[in-house]
């Protein structure tokens, strides 16, 4: 089997796997236990190289036990979806294989790169701003808290960081964790970040935080970045920017707006208010991987100043790479990786795919339908909401009769739907209460994928709560 004749017998499995996502009969995941699974695919490498029919076996095991996140049940995480001229996007830049660190080797690339920050830094309200694709929302934090510790402190460039500059960073208490590992990773510590309350839809409260700042520098260390999270992990919950910059401006803060759930919210003309006041923040963190539905990974940092990431770096002389016989940009000399994906692109061709309209048309429905399948939870008399739904995502509970523990009914209630493959939805705890955390990410949802969950979820729940009661368990 030649090359040729291997590459068409691939895409056509890749062809008849995107279709069967369609398909409700077929299970959004073929569940088996790891140890079995590592069997079944063998897993390990051997010695002698595979016949072209032996590769598309393998390639068949491989989609026969992947979780099928472009199939309209695959509520697990904040992506889903599947987006065809995105994936073709990815394609090309695979076959064509560069890197983006200088124009010599990336021009299309690098022209289209620029573009797309200049098209969301548009969004975020930058007029002078810049900004840099990279690998995840979590890498995005970091540099934003690289960046800011550089403009307060130029000299640790050099010299390193001293644990006697006590310098302190405040999230809101349900932030990711990512904040933390940069914490770590630039050598402050994870006891650095200081959580400050929020109230009970997930938001951080601005009072609270001004007191966590003031109580800061009254224990002699030195704040300097502030996370507003623009779409919690669990609730879906945006921190009020506007209150949370006045503070800032006050005690001459960086402001980083970790919005790598719910960026893609600017691109709504419907719902961008959830994120007024992004304009005054120096940071943003977006991932287009996510409600843009863009393939992993597709996450970018925008910054208000221009400057910002040029500053970050101490010596660029290399002239291995950088030539400078052009006047072009080369966008590595911004960029904390040397080698990097061209993840620009895929966005690109279904930004243009799609048109500004088309993409807000996606978003403004992704609203809609966490609206819908909040109103199914209210409905529903076995299902409780447990927060007021802030924005794309639902935290609910099943809550019939008869059943005492309820988070371990709900745990085992979702591990059903999950193992039997019907549909699979992630979890979390609000305080010590665990919620089913119904994330609507998918642009392309339909009331009916809403109404099959809930159905999902009905039947399993009704069976799963008569069984306790026969056994008397739970």
């Amino acid at each position: 089997m030649d090359k040729g004749d291997l590459i068409n017998l691939v895409f056509e499995k890749v062809k008849e796997y995107l279709e069967k996502n369609n398909d409700n009969t077929i299970p959004v995941v073929k569940y088996i236990e790891p140890q079995s699974l590592a069997e079944e695919v063998q897993a390990e490498v051997g010695e002698l190289p595979l016949s072209g029919k032996e590769f598309l076996e393998y390639a068949d095991k491989y989609f026969e036990y992947a979780v099928r996140t472009g199939n309209k049940q695959f509520f697990n995480q904040l992506y889903s979806g599947f987006n065809l001229p995105a994936f073709l996007g990815e394609l090309i830049t695979i076959a064509t294989n560069t890197s983006m660190y200088t124009y010599e080797v990336a021009p299309v690339a690098t022209v289209i790169e620029k573009e797309m920050i200049s098209l969301m830094n548009s969004y975020a309200g930058y007029d002078s701003g810049d900004g840099i694709f990279l690998t995840g929302g979590s890498n995005a934090n970091l540099v934003a808290m690289f960046s800011a510790r550089n403009r307060i402190f130029p000299e640790v460039r050099f010299e390193g960081y001293n644990r006697h500059m006590k310098l302190r960073v405040f999230i809101n208490e349900q932030a990711h964790y990512s904040i933390e590992t940069a914490a770590n990773l630039l050598g402050l510590g994870s006891d650095s970040v200081i959580k400050v309350k929020a109230d009970d839809r997930g938001r951080i409260i601005p009072s609270e935080l001004e007191n966590e700042i003031n109580n800061s520098l009254k224990r002699g260390e030195k704040p300097f970045f502030v996370v507003a999270t623009s779409g919690t992990t669990l609730l879906g919950a945006y921190d009020p920017l506007n209150e949370i910059s006045e503070i800032c401006r006050r005690y001459d803060l960086w402001l980083h707006a970790d919005g790598s759930f719910g960026g893609s919210v600017l691109i709504s003309e419907q719902h961008r208010s959830l994120m007024d006041g992004i304009e005054k923040t120096d940071s943003l963190a977006w991932n287009p991987h996510k409600l843009m539905n863009i393939p992993l990974t597709c996450s970018v940092l925008l910054v208000r100043d221009e400057t910002t990431l040029y500053r970050n770096f101490t010596d660029i002389n290399t002239d291995y790479i950088y030539h400078d016989i052009e006047e072009v940009d080369d966008l590595g000399k911004k960029s904390i990786q040397c080698g990097r994906r061209v993840d620009a692109v895929k966005l690109w061709f279904a930004w243009k795919y799609y048109g500004k309209e088309g993409y807000r048309d996606r978003i403004d429905n992704s609203m809609a339908m966490a609206a819908y399948a909040e109103q199914k939870v209210k409905d529903m008399p076995e299902l409780e909401l447990m927060v007021p739904r802030n924005s794309f995502t639902v935290c609910f509970r099943y809550v019939a009769k008869n059943i005492d523990k309820l988070n371990e009914f709900n745990l085992e209630l979702r591990e059903e739907l999950r193992k039997s493959g019907k549909t699979i939805v992630n979890y979390g705890y609000n305080g010590k209460d665990l919620a089913i955390r119904l994330v609507t990410s998918n642009g392309e949802l339909e009331k009916k994928d809403i109404d099959l969950f809930f159905e999902y979820m009905a039947e399993e729940g009704r069976k799963l709560n008569s069984d306790s009661k026969n056994t008397g368990s739970l």
